[in-house]
């Protein structure tokens, strides 16, 4: 599919949020996930690496490490979800900080395929501590993200970038994104979830607070949540009606995994629970025809014996 223009999906959102209707966009790390989410009216569908280690059963944090170039694997997904997508904007996941890449030419090569839109993944802004540091120090810090969104809106795309605090919402602000989606961390829950995590209550602080930083550099910028405990439907709706402006929510592990994990398990289990009727009758051998035949050539030989003895 071509790339939508990002005019279109911006006049839609401001329609859904002027009417009270969420925005709900969700990771697909298979075609399939992409099939049922768009049958689903999802709003928008992002491509990142962690897409392909989650839906083959590692933890999301593997697209933080050096299993793979996450550029080359967004670009290799894109020929599996790109295709079978209609009608719904399709975002890829960039990682900002890519030492190895000239950006302008990556940008316009995913526009090309038909990439609406870009969010920064994998990205910087989940290591923390001295990690953190080492990555800033060495040239590879957030701030080469914050580059990427601008570039990327200077060729017109959608931007929809992730932030952990207000100064970084305050810079993916003023580098023209589209829509900041306040990160809360990896989503928890099913058998491969982070286990630790922020309270809901503590997400909303959080939130408010990366609203509030964005909203002092532009008003009309649209802002989203996701990760942590954000992770099931009722978790989103705790989230929408205590934030403060916030229109809609980004999913990931709980748009394509978790619902993946428990409907494989219950089908499973369904299938399990069938069970054999009990057979009464003696069981006995079918033959076949040569069987058979062979059967009757036996006993013609032995009564022949039988006779001449």
């Amino acid at each position: 599919m071509a790339a939508i223009p990002r005019k279109k999906i911006l006049e839609k959102f401001r329609k859904m949020i002027a009417g009270g209707v969420p925005i709900v966009g969700g990771g697909a790390g298979t075609g399939l996930s992409a099939k049922a989410e768009e049958a689903g009216g999802i709003d928008l569908i992002i491509i990142y690496n962690s897409g392909r280690y989650r839906m083959a059963g590692r933890g999301s944090a593997a697209g933080l490490l050096a299993y793979g170039n996450a550029n080359e694997i967004v670009k290799e997904m894109a020929y599996e979800v790109l295709p079978v997508v209609k009608k719904t904007p399709v975002l890829a996941g960039v990682n900002g900080t890519d030492p190895f890449v000239i950006m302008p030419l990556l940008l316009t090569e995913l526009k090309t395929m038909g990439f609406s839109g870009v969010q920064n993944f994998p990205t910087i802004g989940l290591f923390d501590g001295q990690m953190r540091q080492s990555f800033e120090e060495t040239g590879m810090g957030f701030g080469l993200e914050v580059d990427m969104i601008a570039a990327a809106h200077e060729l017109d795309l959608l931007t929809t970038p992730y932030v952990f605090n207000p100064d970084e919402a305050r810079a993916m602000t003023k580098a023209g994104a589209d829509i900041i989606v306040a990160h809360m961390g990896v989503t928890t829950g099913g058998s491969i979830g982070a286990t630790s995590a922020k309270s809901l209550d503590d997400c909303v602080t959080e939130i408010d607070a990366i609203a509030e930083a964005a909203r002092v550099v532009r008003k009309d910028i649209i802002l989203l949540c996701h990760g942590g405990p954000i992770s099931m439907p009722d978790d989103a709706r705790y989230i929408l009606e205590r934030c403060k402006g916030l229109q809609g929510f980004y999913g990931a592990s709980s748009m394509e995994r978790l619902p993946a994990e428990a409907a494989i398990a219950r089908q499973t289990a369904d299938f399990k629970a069938v069970t054999l009727e009990r057979r009464t009758q003696k069981w006995e051998p079918v033959l076949g025809k040569s069987d058979a035949q062979t059967k009757r050539q036996s006993g013609t030989k032995t009564d022949a014996k039988k006779k001449k003895g």
